[in-house]
């Protein structure tokens, strides 16, 4: 039943991933968008971990923990956001439901596991509007751009020895990004508003590799050390770009007067490489709590097409800082006990810097594993208030909620049976 019921889901939500408009940001103009969350509702709940190897929950952001499943775990989840974009003197509102992964980890034997899935990588998703006047010339300007790459990933964990496991992830990136940039004279009457559209295709490959280590001490506690590498990687992108001259007709719509040029151009862009390493300390399906930093090189992608002289990149670093606590996870009377709740903490420095200002994210997330049944099968929720940005500078401030929520469903394959 459980196989069916995943095929479905599978199919359903393939063609969500790739038609869902997934970002509100303006920061997300630069690069190649909002470089979005890889890992699970319950990774997230903890501040982002990814250092345990949990045998009935797939995780996504190390490859090493597929080993360590005991049975077959198909997950789903996403989520939707609150966005309040605050500057100096004004403040809006945008919100977005996602889709954030989609994937199914299998225990081919006691030492192997493998995993397939499906992400969002990046989003694209802003609308900005400003007017200037300068020399009694009033100039207005609309920017605005949609899309994202999305990533299909597939990976297999062995364990070494019954306390070190290594795994690796390949990755297929693609995705189409489309920007779109007017620019008008109001004060100038003869003067035609200028458009210009460019519309990117990204296709290429990423790897990731991953190691967990995991011991006794004093024959009580668990101990996990977990570290992941992704190399750097190169995607290739094809744009095609066109200029126009245009009018308005009733406000908004857009009239083309004269198409100027239609130019198509291929390049390379390339993605920073990022490691990970993390530690912490529990006891199994009771408490864990560890702390995880990243780093990740400078970006090279700056802004995509417009000569923006102010924006530019630096090394990125995140901290998370976790745990969950499960009163009594075999309880048979009391369904609360069997409740996992989770907390984290989270600080990053983005690597985005405008106007000499670095674009910082911190947060603070909660979330409960509620158990569905006794083979281990749940559905998982979370809420996160964070901060990114700054209003100095003349910049954006994002303050923002996340809700999201996602099902874990075990089952067991590959059974031998005994009778037919």
């Amino acid at each position: 039943m459980i196989k069916r019921f995943i095929v479905s889901i599978c199919l359903l939500c393939t063609a969500v991933v790739f038609s869902q408009q997934n970002n509100s940001s303006p920061y997300s103009y630069y690069g190649i968008g909002d470089v979005k969350f890889k890992g699970t509702t319950e990774n997230r709940s903890m501040g982002g971990l990814g250092i345990i190897p949990d045998s009935v929950h797939v995780n996504l952001q190390n490859p090493a923990s597929y080993s360590s499943l005991i049975l077959t775990t198909f997950t789903i989840g996403g989520g939707t956001s609150s966005t309040t974009l605050k500057t100096d003197s004004e403040e809006s509102d945008a919100s977005r439901t996602t889709l954030d992964f989609l994937a199914i980890g299998v225990p081919v034997s006691q030492k192997i596991g493998v995993a397939v899935g499906l992400m969002p990588y990046s989003a694209v998703g802003y609308r900005v509007e400003n007017t200037v006047t300068d020399n009694d010339i009033e100039r207005y300007t609309q920017f605005s751009g949609e899309g994202g790459l999305n990533r299909v990933f597939a990976g297999a964990s062995y364990k070494v020895t019954p306390k070190l496991s290594l795994g690796a992830d390949i990755q297929y990136n693609f995705g189409t990004i489309e920007t779109k940039s007017i620019i008008a004279l109001p004060s100038v009457p003869i003067q035609y508003p200028t458009r210009e559209i460019n519309k990117s295709d990204y296709r290429g490959f990423s790897f990731n590799i991953g190691a967990i280590y995991q011991t006794k001490l004093n024959e009580k506690y668990d101990w996990y050390t977990s570290a992941t590498y992704a190399p750097s990687a190169t995607l290739s992108s094809e744009t095609e770009r066109q200029l126009a001259t245009i009018t308005f007709s009733n406000g908004l719509n857009e009239l083309i007067v004269d198409e100027i040029d239609v130019l198509v151009s291929s390049n390379d862009v390339k993605l920073p490489s990022k490691f990970t390493i993390g530690s912490g300390l529990g006891i199994k399906t009771k408490w864990f709590a560890g702390l995880e930093y990243t780093f990740q090189e400078s970006n090279e992608l700056g802004n995509r097409f417009d000569d923006i002289t102010a924006a530019g990149f630096e090394t990125a670093h995140k901290i998370s800082l976790g745990g969950y606590y499960t009163p009594k996870y075999r309880s048979f009377n009391s369904y609360f006990s069997r409740i996992t709740y989770r907390a984290g903490l989270r600080y990053e420095k983005t690597g985005l810097v405008i106007n000499d200002e670095s674009i910082n994210d911190y947060g603070l997330s909660l979330g409960m594993g509620l158990p569905l049944n006794y083979s281990a099968s749940s559905l998982n929720i979370g809420v996160e208030w964070g901060q990114r940005g700054t209003t100095n500078a003349n910049l954006i401030q994002e303050n923002y909620v996340n809700f999201y929520v996602s099902l874990s469903l075990n089952d067991r394959w590959f059974v031998k049976r005994k009778y037919d």
